[in-house]
């Protein structure tokens, strides 16, 4: 391919996830804007709108003064001209069948949607899928909105909420544990299990233990059941959907509910991902999909 033909190919890309991200109905960026924000001639610009629009991808329509305005566009195809050829999610690890059918039925919707492929990793701790989303190392990342808003509002301008589920779609709520069978309530010198990589629990932790003497020990989540029975702490926050009832535990009431909401977040520089997100998936549908698998009327596949 001569340089003439790359810088054509790497236009077309620019374009298509330009595109994707954008809304039907919006105004469009000017050839001569497109050519300055991707630093190419203007003629090289309109080879590729042109391009797009005899393949079908796109379709607009001038207004005059009021500019130009996307009135349709083929995201299969402008996911072929965009080079994007597989998509990738993180979420946490599917210990719950809440998170089972959320994983479940994210897949299905980008499957009925899209004709590439949509795989979903699998990692503990908010803070830590969230930072592989800010590095690009996954495309995008499920949440509580407890964990987004808390992490937009110390980091912004990093990620965004893209999608947002129901309430109770990530969690019921959350449980104090003891380890004690015969505690009621946290106390001083009590050891206090600590996941500093999850902002829900380490968030309700402080919460729960302010202006109380505690230490904090930290813990991985996955080890708090555990330490919990070796008796290396006395109590801990956790999930409440997992919560046995031979376990010695008091439900936690909050008036912002906001740790129980499933939200789907991408990096702030990847409009192009959050469209994708917003057009392809059907809350409803992932929705009653979670609702079957957490009944046991289909099996989970993720």
């Amino acid at each position: 391919m001569d340089t003439l033909q790359s810088k054509t190919f790497v236009v077309i890309q620019n374009l298509s996830r330009y595109f994707i991200s954008l809304d039907i109905n919006s105004r469009i960026l000017s050839v001569s804007d497109f050519s300055k924000n991707i630093d190419v001639a203007q003629g090289t610009v309109q080879n590729a709108l042109k391009f797009l629009k005899d393949e079908n991808a796109i379709e607009l329509i001038s207004r005059g003064v009021l500019g130009t305005f996307l009135i349709k566009k083929d995201i299969k195809k402008l996911l072929r001209y965009a080079d994007i050829t597989f998509i990738v999610g993180v979420m946490p690890l599917p210990y719950s069948k809440l998170y089972e059918g959320l994983s479940t039925g994210i897949l299905d919707s980008f499957s009925s949607a899209l004709d590439v492929p949509v795989n979903m990793a699998y990692m503990r701790g908010a803070l830590k899928r969230i930072e592989m989303v800010s590095l690009n190392r996954y495309d995008f990342a499920i949440v509580s909105k407890y964990a987004a808003l808390k992490y937009m509002k110390e980091n912004p301008n990093v990620i965004d909420i893209a999608l947002e589920f129901p309430q109770k779609s990530f969690l019921k709520g959350h449980s104090i544990i003891f380890s004690d069978s015969k505690s009621k309530q946290i106390v001083d010198g009590m050891k206090v299990a600590m996941d500093y990589d999850s902002i829900d629990q380490m968030e309700l932790t402080k919460k729960v233990c302010k202006n109380i003497n505690v230490e904090y020990v930290p813990t991985n989540y996955s080890s708090i059941s555990i330490k919990l029975k070796n008796k290396e702490v006395d109590v801990a926050i956790y999930n409440s959907d997992e919560v046995s009832d031979n376990l010695n535990s008091i439900e936690i009431n909050l008036d912002n509910m906001d740790n129980t909401v499933a939200v789907i977040v991408t990096s702030k520089n990847r409009n192009e991902i959050k469209n994708l997100i917003s057009d392809s998936i059907n809350i409803s549908e992932v929705i009653k999909t979670q609702a079957d698998i957490c009944s046991g009327r289909r099996t989970p596949q993720y």
